[in-house]
């Protein structure tokens, strides 16, 4: 493609959800004020473990972003980014139902996924057998399906796709959908990582 016909790109809205902050705004202050969001873990035990300190989300509740029967089927990473996704569609102003949503995707990645969950259900197998499993496990914790569930949320059907690049992953989603725009290739993109 010649650069003269490459297209212009802005951000039009943003979204967070973080150790220091849970929208973006308290994030964006935080930061500024240099507060770090680091300190002892308190989701599991680390008496066994020789690091006992993570930048974790704490008082993250997906009632207040959306309804408890949405909330059940999805992992905490996928949360994570469905609550962005809808602070970023809410800061843009967007109106979806005013757009091409075949010219509208999504990429957002994740460097491991649904692990928590994966590592509940490997309990339920082991304890109560195969056919206690969730019929959501691979709903809830392939990379893929945070971009893949809400992307049928807001009925996105354009682009979707999951990046995986350890710690580069939500830089590279961004990227990635920065030259879906400027190509021609999508109109509206949402794109970030994940991780829970």
């Amino acid at each position: 493609m010649k650069m003269d016909s490459l297209r212009r790109v802005v951000v039009t809205g943003i979204g967070a959800v973080t150790p220091i902050g849970l929208t973006f705004p308290e994030f964006w202050k935080n930061a500024l004020a240099g507060k770090s969001g680091v300190g002892q873990i308190e989701s599991f035990d680390t008496s066994e473990y020789s690091v006992t300190i993570a930048g974790e989300i704490k008082d993250f509740d997906p009632d207040n972003c959306f309804d408890k029967k949405l909330a059940r089927r999805m992992d905490r990473f996928i949360q994570f980014a469905y609550a962005a996704t809808l602070e970023s569609l809410a800061d843009s102003g967007l109106d979806l139902d005013s757009v091409d949503r075949d010219r509208a995707g999504i990429f957002i990645g994740s460097g491991i996924g649904g692990l928590k969950f994966i590592e509940e259900q490997e309990g339920v197998i082991r304890n109560q057998g195969p056919k206690k499993v969730s019929p959501f496990l691979v709903p809830m914790t392939t990379i893929d399906m945070a971009s893949g569930q809400i992307s049928i949320y807001l009925g996105l059907r354009g682009p979707n796709f999951a990046v995986s690049s350890a710690c580069a992953t939500g830089t590279n989603a961004i990227g990635l959908a920065y030259d879906y725009i400027r190509t021609g290739q999508a109109d509206i993109m949402f794109s970030g990582g994940t991780e829970a």
